[in-house]
């Protein structure tokens, strides 16, 4: 029996070790890596700011209302709001605004951005940005985005970041983003790896855009944003992350709200793991990129990683308490990687966010470990419907930087 226990201790471990030693790797890339932006244009693409929508009646004609001021010559972009269930009083809103408004009834981000996509000319639009509904550029966002298309980037993610932060579990889930900027996109272009899609805050060149949303398995994903990532995969197309190009996202204020986020997260990962093993995956070459991708969907949720420590932790007091042997390697080895896994969340978490405000977030901590354990059991396998999480946050204040 304890051979048995050993082994799978020993299985977890190295699991574990590659896991956190490649977090460790990137986080430290992009604690040294200073992005050199191009240099300023006077050529000035167009865009179409597509923001699909979903029952956000409380929060879009806020959004629309600050994306029609954003300092970018007004003639060259045009505001798209992707109406999926809306008041009709809030659809009339919107266009009194001068907003554009394509109904759909879609129930679902991909579908709602694929019809409108089926209306866009290439010609009329040279990129497309993609928001949330709660979504806020803040200034020079489009105009940092144009610079690095005329620079000859097809794929760009903004710096989504916090806007709010009035509860315990808003402020962690505001650090929580920040650590994957750090990791999934900064870090990664550091290494000369493709940068992550956040899902919003996304640009991308017209034509490209449309040819993703061509394949039709995109339209039955809830995780879009991963798909979008295969595909540029397949394309040989490495997103670019803009540190500077800042977009103000809302951040879950309560556990209910973040458990149904990440059952929608953690959905996406596992689907988008077994995505490797299909047909149209089988002709992608298998550098390092495609290797980078792979690893990236085999971590598991940071939440996740912290339960896992829990429970060692816990066995490791179990051993020192009664002396029994339940260890492969030696306690000392397990706590190591705990230590180092708290070193790459320190590198990662910006120096703003060390505060006695975080303090008072992690006792919130437990409780939002329980939740992901209990969005854990609720994943399932095959979902086609969108799990919606509400918006409604507009006391918008500049974060500092």
């Amino acid at each position: 029996m304890l051979t048995v226990i050993y082994f799978i201790g020993l299985i977890v471990f190295i699991y574990l070790f590659c896991s956190i030693t490649y977090l460790l790797v990137v986080s430290i890339a992009g604690m040294m890596y200073k992005e050199v932006p191009p240099p300023e244009t006077a050529r000035l693409a167009k865009f179409a700011v597509l923001i699909p929508c979903f029952r956000d009646d409380q929060i879009i004609v806020h959004s629309a209302v600050e994306a029609l001021k954003h300092n970018y010559p007004a003639e060259l972009f045009d505001l798209i709001v992707i109406a999926d269930s809306l008041q009709s009083a809030t659809v009339q809103e919107l266009r009194n605004l001068g907003v554009r408004v394509i109904e759909v009834q879609a129930r679902m981000k991909s579908k709602s951005i694929h019809a409108a996509l089926q209306r866009l000319s290439e010609d009329q639009y040279d990129m497309v940005m993609i928001l949330d509904a709660d979504n806020i550029m803040k200034d020079d966002c489009l105009k940092l985005v144009n610079q690095y298309y005329q620079a000859g980037h097809h794929a760009l993610q903004c710096h989504r970041t916090a806007k709010n932060l009035q509860t315990n579990v808003a402020q962690l889930d505001a650090i929580s983003e920040e650590i994957n900027n750090h990791l999934f996109r900064l870090g990664q272009q550091a290494l000369g790896f493709s940068a992550a899609p956040s899902g919003s805050g996304m640009a991308f060149e017209t034509k490209l855009l449309k040819s993703i949303f061509t394949y039709r398995p995109i339209l039955e994903n809830p995780g879009e944003d991963r798909e979008i990532d295969m595909q540029l995969l397949k394309r040989g197309i490495r997103m670019h992350f803009i540190p500077d190009a800042w977009v103000l996202d809302e951040k879950v204020s309560s556990h209910e709200v973040f458990e149904k986020q990440r059952v929608r997260w953690m959905e996406a990962q596992w689907y988008h793991v077994r995505r490797f093993l299909e047909p149209d995956m089988k002709g992608i070459p298998k550098n390092r990129q495609y290797v980078n991708k792979l690893v990236q969907n085999l971590l598991l949720p940071r939440s996740l990683y912290l339960v896992v420590f829990l429970a060692i932790v816990l066995l490791v007091s179990v051993h020192y308490l009664t002396g029994w042997s339940l260890f492969f390697p030696l306690p000392g080895w397990w706590l190591s990687l705990l230590l180092f896994f708290m070193l790459t969340l320190a590198i990662a978490i910006p120096s703003r966010f060390y505060s006695y405000q975080t303090v008072a977030a992690l006792l919130s901590l437990p409780m939002l470990m329980i939740s992901m354990m209990k969005a854990l059991f609720r994943v399932k396998k095959g979902r086609k419907e969108f799990i919606h999480t509400p918006k409604t946050f507009t006391g918008v204040k500049p974060p500092p930087k």
